[in-house]
C-alpha cells in the first residue's frame, strides 16, 4: 500500500528517513524551511554501515573524512600531544609527557572499543521495549543480554562501572596526564550543560567513541547530507517552512505552510526538536497533560558557540585543542552553571579548507558560552567580545594566527536557534545526559519514534541514538513508520 509521507526538515536523520520510505515504494515529500541545504551540524558524525550500504555507497560520490591525527592538544610548554589512529603512534606521543600513561594507552582503548561496539548495537535499530511481549522485542533483548554476558566478567563490570561515571573519575583512575585526561574529557561534555566531574559523562565519551578506530574519540566528517540531497527517489522542497501539522480524530492529516498551502499526508515524521514539533506545530488539546508535562521537561541547553575564521596563510594545525585539563574543564563550565561566558573556554578549532583568495578557513567550536545569560542578552557586542577572546586563547598556542586573521564570524547559541533551528542553541536538540539516553530518549513517551498522534513520529537527533551517529534515528524511525503502515494507516 502506497501512501504519502512528509518530512520535516532535510538534515542527514531526515534525508535517510524519507530515502527508507521511498525505498519501500511510497511517496515521499520533504519540506525544508530553509532555502540552503547546508548545516552547521550536517557533515559531523559516524555513519553507520547499514545506511552507507543501502543508501550512500561510494559510487555515488559519498567521502568519510577523519583527521590523523585526530586531535593536537595545546601544552603549556608550548609543545603538543597528538593523538593519531595508529595506536602505536598515540603510545609514542603520550610516552613523552608520561610513560605510565603509555603503556596504559593501548588497554584502555580496548576496553572501551569493546564498550563502544556494544552501543553500536543498540544504536542500530529502535531500542527495545523492556517491557514488551512482541517476538521482536523478547528477541532483541535476549540479543543484547547474550552480548553484554560475550564481554565477560571484567566487560560486564566496566560497563555497569562506567555508565553513571563522571568521565573525571574514570580518566583520574587511568592516567596521570593532565594534557591527556583533559582532550579525552572533553569528549565527554561536548554540547553538555555539565562538566566533566559531573555524573554520566564517562557514558558520553563513550558515545563519541562509537565507529571510529580504537583509541579515536571523534566522530568523522562527510558530506553524506549532500549526497542523499542529490539522490533521485524524494522530492525535496526548500522555503517551504511548516507551520502547523494538522489532526482529525486522533490520526495526522497533514501540514500547513507558512504560505497557508494545506498539504494532505498518511503520515509526518519531524526532525525538528520534539517541544517544537508537540507543543508548537501540533494543534493544542491532542496531547494529555502529563504527556505535554514530560515534554516541557526536556533538557536542551545549549553551550556551544561557533566561530569562523578567514587567515591570510595556513593556521598551522589541522585541528587543535585547549583544553589542558580537567580541572581547566571543570572551571570553564563553572563560569556557565552561573549564566556566564568561560573567561577560558574549551576550544577546539579544525583548518577546514582553503577558500577563495588563498585564505584558509578555520572553524572552532567554543564550550562554555551558554544560551541564557545571567545578565543582558547575546548582541553583537558580547559576539565581538566572545570573537576576541577565541583569538587571543588560539594565538597563545599558535603564535602566528593573531595577525593572519583577515575576517571572523560568530554563532552565539541565539544565532544557531536562529540559522539551524538548534533549540536554545543545542546542536542535539536535547541534552546528551544519561538520563535522556538509550530508552529515555527524549523521554521514556518518545523512545520508540512515535508520537501520541497516529501517523506523527520524530527523528532528529533528540532521538535515540541522539547527535554524534549521522542518520541511525531516521533509519530507526523509517523502520518504526513501515512496520505501522505494513497493513493500512494505524488506528
Amino acid at each position: 500500500m502506497s501512501l504519502l509521507a512528509i518530512v520535516i526538515g532535510a538534515g542527514v536523520n531526515e534525508l535517510v528517513c524519507a530515502h527508507y520510505l521511498a525505498r519501500a515504494g511510497h511517496r515521499v515529500l520533504v519540506l525544508e524551511g530553509r532555502t540552503a541545504h547546508d548545516d552547521a551540524s550536517a557533515g559531523i558524525g559516524w555513519v553507520p554501515p547499514r545506511i552507507v550500504r543501502d543508501l550512500a555507497s561510494d559510487r555515488q560520490g559519498l567521502m568519510i573524512h577523519r583527521a590523523d591525527p585526530w586531535v593536537a592538544v595545546a601544552l603549556p610548554d608550548g609543545g603538543r600531544l597528538e593523538l593519531a589512529r595508529d595506536v602505536a603512534r598515540s603510545v609514542e606521543a603520550i610516552r613523552r609527557l608520561s610513560p605510565r600513561d603509555a603503556a596504559k594507552w593501548p588497554a584502555f582503548c580496548e576496553r572501551m572499543g569493546r564498550l563502544a561496539r556494544l552501543l553500536a548495537y543498540l544504536y542500530a535499530a529502535p531500542p527495545p521495549e523492556l517491557m514488551g511481549r512482541e517476538l521482536g522485542d523478547l528477541a532483541r533483548l535476549a540479543g543484547l543480554g547474550l552480548r553484554i554476558r560475550r564481554l565477560g566478567r571484567q566487560g560486564i563490570e566496566d560497563l555497569l562501572r562506567l555508565l553513571p561515571m563522571s568521565v573525571g573519575d574514570l580518566l583520574d583512575d587511568w592516567f596521570e596526564s593532565d594534557a591527556l585526561k583533559g582532550v579525552l574529557g572533553a569528549a565527554g561534555v561536548m554540547h553538555l550543560h555539565q562538566g566533566p566531574r559531573s555524573g554520566g559523562t564517562a557514558f558520553v565519551l563513550l558515545h563519541h567513541h562509537v565507529g571510529s578506530p580504537a583509541g579515536v574519540f571523534r566522530p568523522p566528517f562527510s558530506n553524506v547530507a549532500r549526497v542523499l540531497a542529490e539522490r533521485p527517489g524524494v522530492e525535496i522542497r526548500r522555503g517551504a517552512e511548516v507551520a502547523r501539522i494538522t489532526v482529525r480524530e486522533g490520526c495526522i492529516a497533514g501540514v500547513v505552510l507558512a504560505s497557508g498551502e494545506e498539504l494532505s499526508a498518511s503520515a509526518v515524521v519531524s526532525g525538528a526538536d520534539p517541544r517544537h514539533t508537540l507543543l508548537d506545530l501540533v494543534e493544542p488539546g491532542w496531547l494529555d497533560p502529563e504527556f505535554v508535562r514530560a515534554v516541557r521537561g526536556i533538557r536542551r541547553r545549549g553551550v556551544v558557540a561557533h566561530v569562523a575564521l578567514a587567515l591570510d596563510r595556513s593556521p598551522g594545525f589541522s585541528t587543535l585543542a585547549v583544553a589542558p585539563s580537567l580541572d581547566y574543564l571543570e572551571r570553564a563550565y563553572d563560569d556557565a552553571k552561573y549564566g556566564r561566558v568561560s573567561r577560558a573556554p574549551y576550544l577546539e578549532a579544525r583548518a577546514d579548507r582553503q577558500i577563495a583568495g588563498g585564505r584558509h578557513r578555520v572553524e572552532v567550536h567554543v564550550q562554555y558560552a551558554p544560551y541564557a545569560l545571567a545578565e543582558g542578552e547575546w548582541n553583537e557586542t558580547r559576539r565581538a567580545a566572545l570573537g576576541d577572546l577565541v583569538v587571543k586563547v588560539l594565538a597563545q598556542h599558535a603564535p602566528d594566527l593573531g595577525a593572519a586573521v583577515v575576517e571572523r564570524s560568530v554563532l552565539s547559541p541565539r544565532d544557531l536557534e536562529d540559522a539551524y533551528g538548534f533549540p536554545e542553541g543545542q546542536e542535539y536538540h536535547a541534552e546528551l545526559a544519561l538520563d535522556q539516553a538509550l530508552w529515555m530518549r527524549p523521554v521514556p513517551a518518545l523512545a520508540r519514534y512515535r508520537t501520541r498522534i497516529n501517523g506523527l513520529y520524530l527523528c532528529g537527533p533528540a532521538t535515540h541514538p541522539g547527535g554524534g551517529i549521522a542518520g541511525a534515528a531516521g533509519a530507526n524511525a523509517a523502520r518504526e513508520v513501515l512496520r505501522d503502515f505494513r497493513f493500512g494507516k494505524p488506528k
